[in-house]
């Protein structure tokens, strides 16, 4: 991919919409490619749980915010879009601060079905979290 689609690709994802729980967890989208999108996330108290540490949740939302989106990049959204139906995400390590950094491929790239696998990885590149997510490409809402 060249990088002027490449940079086009990822200020239209970094800028889409008003707020919303990306923006508000700190999520950035860093790279794209013909086949996977990758995003970065603080680790601060604002996505702690209880005890100091990365909340699982969090770890969910960067996961289905790079699986929904890189399914909006594969689709026509003039005509589908597609909406989550199945998330499986396995918390693997802790992670107390820092940043975490999520890339998103293709298990499966249907045209009514996409199954994706996100991985989420510390500074260190070990693995955080594993997370499956199936979205439904449904005719777009009128």
């Amino acid at each position: 991919m060249e990088d002027s689609k490449k940079n086009e690709i990822l200020h239209r994802l970094n800028n889409w919409g008003g707020e919303n729980l990306g923006k508000t967890l700190g999520i950035i989208f860093t790279d794209v490619t013909d086949e996977t999108l990758t995003a970065t996330m603080p680790v601060t108290p604002k996505v702690h749980q209880p005890f100091g540490i990365l909340h699982g949740g969090a770890s969910c939302v960067l996961a289905e915010t790079l699986g929904s989106c890189l399914s909006v990049l594969h689709v026509d959204t003039e005509k589908v879009v597609p909406v989550g139906t199945n998330i499986n995400s396995n918390h693997l390590r802790s992670k107390k601060e820092g940043t975490v950094t999520g890339t998103a491929r293709f298990i499966r790239k249907g045209n009514t079905m996409q199954v994706s696998e996100i991985e989420i990885r510390d500074e260190k590149g070990v693995l955080i979290n594993h997370t499956t997510m199936t979205n439904n490409i449904i005719p777009r809402p009128q």
